[in-house]
């Protein structure tokens, strides 16, 4: 009978001590869940927040610089004489952009003079003649004008007025 109740005192102790890791355990693995919810949750808040905020700032205003309509003499295969009327604007974001081609207008125009007189006629009636034009003309403008260092940035060209005749 001493035996029995060694046994049972035995027994007896051990079973707080693995009722007691147990809950140790499941406490810190249920914390550890907690802990990761908590930062992955407000970590996505952060660059939900952080997105707003950089769709809520105002993009810049484009502003457009005006080029009078010109006429030149196109290259021709299958005529003698073809001639372009073109009115064009440029769109730009920078103000110091805009107040530089204003103030050398000449330069400019004498730069799309010669560009656009060195066009095809028969590949200025396409769409993609059209497309390949306009990225002449922003490529044009990545050697800096006369008098200002500065790097000159086109966006855009929008013709305002075109005509292949």
């Amino acid at each position: 009978m001493a035996k029995v109740m060694a046994k049972q005192r035995s027994s007896g102790t051990r079973k707080p001590w693995w009722i007691l890791g147990l809950l140790i355990i499941f406490l810190s693995m249920g914390s550890s869940a907690a802990v990761y919810y908590l930062l992955d949750d407000g970590g996505g808040d952060t660059g939900e927040q952080q997105t707003q905020q950089e769709t809520e700032q105002p993009t810049p205003k484009p502003s457009y610089v005006k080029i009078e309509p010109f006429t030149v003499n196109l290259q021709s295969d299958e005529y003698d004489q073809r001639l372009l009327y073109v009115g064009l604007s440029l769109q730009v974001t920078d103000e110091s952009t805009k107040e530089t081609l204003e103030e050398n207008m000449p330069q400019v125009r004498s730069r799309l003079l010669l560009l656009m007189s060195s066009q095809n006629a028969e590949e200025l009636t396409s769409s993609e003649g059209k497309d390949a034009l306009t990225d002449q003309i922003i490529s044009l403008f990545d050697r800096p004008i006369a008098g200002s260092d500065e790097p000159l940035t086109i966006d855009d060209v929008l013709y305002t007025e075109f005509i292949v005749q």
